[in-house]
């Protein structure tokens, strides 16, 4: 009887509509400013079946020229990424050096690919992805609906095969999404301690890097 019971409560939310979840974005992204949760992040590579995971927390900006991210990562190995403007940093505490990427060329598909969930109308989402509902789930004890999304552009489909995002009822954005890359590899990303709209400063999104320390940059 235990395991009957279980078995029927186990996931007793029915997932949202395609239909309300993109209405609900539309409501709501164009008050979105800004974003901080702790995250779980693994990087699965198919060739060696290997998960490289990591913990930290990100903050995320709607700024003039864009979208600004910091990513403090604090386990297993201290890295911190930063997104701003045309450049990319990332930050090795233990070799003490920054690498400094040019993202120009990149910037306007890395925006796209940041607001995915976070401040992207529902409009914008099926105007770029063909999209379902797979059903109902629970990630980090929260009730969610999960939503694949396909590119329909070709060029994306070339990196990007498909992406998937776990909504919370009555929320706007993901807890989880995943990005199923090329040759099997995929990236998950996790968010618990969720705030929306939190007041984040310019300078809470810096890089915060001692004077001495040493800049490459492998581009060149």
């Amino acid at each position: 009887m235990l395991a009957f019971t279980s078995a029927l409560t186990a996931h007793p939310n029915t997932p949202d509509s395609l239909e309300s979840l993109l209405e609900r974005m539309d409501r709501t992204a164009g008050s979105f400013r800004s974003f901080s949760a702790d995250l779980r992040s693994v990087a699965h590579t198919a060739v060696i079946d290997e998960d490289d995971v990591s913990t930290g927390v990100m903050l995320l900006k709607r700024t003039n020229h864009g979208i600004d991210v910091l990513i403090e990562f604090t386990a297993p190995d201290r890295k911190s990424i930063s997104l701003h403007s045309q450049k990319a940093e990332i930050y090795y505490p233990k070799m003490q050096t920054v690498e400094e990427y040019d993202i120009s060329r990149y910037r306007a598909l890395a925006d796209q690919f940041l607001l995915i969930g976070f401040g992207t109308s529902g409009k914008e989402l099926a105007s770029a992805y063909d999209m379902k509902v797979l059903g109902a789930e629970d990630v980090a004890g929260l009730p969610v609906t999960r939503l694949e999304l396909v590119p329909k552009s070709a060029e994306v489909l070339k990196n990007l095969k498909k992406l998937e995002l776990w909504i919370p009822a009555s929320a706007d954005y993901p807890v989880q999404q995943k990005f199923y890359l090329a040759a099997g590899d995929y990236r998950l990303a996790t968010y618990t301690n969720v705030k929306r709209n939190p007041p984040l400063s310019d300078s809470d999104l810096k890089l915060r890097v001692p004077r001495n320390v040493k800049r490459v940059s492998p581009q060149k």
